[in-house]
């Protein structure tokens, strides 16, 4: 376990969950400086990133699922059917209880996105990575292969 080299400056970014992408450039150098020599506060900075990228994933996955639930549940007609033979319910009565738990669950998961996205850096940091990405591609297209 690695401690920080500037405590003073580490409890100053642990409390802002180590993201510096909201100040001002011109504060935003001394701290990228520390990120950049301090092994402690790089890894915290990396686990909490991690941490949102999986929250807002996490969100998006539960949100298609049930979007996929609404799908289901309103076009197959088996499923009505088994409610109605094997559990001896009325049907409307079933497909309208599924139906309201899917759309209560999707709302819940939205706003848990919604949340999610407002609460962390996520939007910045995939934006970031999705440029340094995109930039070593282009440059990789751009530098002419040795032929031997």
């Amino acid at each position: 376990m690695t401690s920080c080299t500037d405590p003073v400056v580490g409890d100053i970014l642990s409390s802002w969950r180590y993201d510096i992408s909201g100040i001002s450039p011109e504060m935003r150098t001394d701290y990228e400086q520390h990120l950049a020599e301090c092994q402690h506060c790089r890894s915290r900075q990396r686990l909490h990133r991690t941490v949102d990228v999986v929250l807002i994933g996490l969100a998006t996955v539960s949100s298609l699922a049930f979007l996929l639930a609404l799908a289901v549940i309103h076009r197959i007609e088996p499923l009505r059917n088994w409610a109605v033979v094997n559990l001896h319910l009325h049907q409307m009565d079933v497909v309208l209880t599924l139906q309201a738990a899917a759309v209560f669950g999707l709302l819940v998961s939205i706003l848990a996105w919604i949340l999610v996205a407002i609460a962390t850096p996520v939007p910045v940091y995939l934006t970031s990575m999705a440029l340094t990405q995109a930039r070593g591609l282009h440059n990789r297209n751009r530098t002419p292969s040795k032929a031997a």
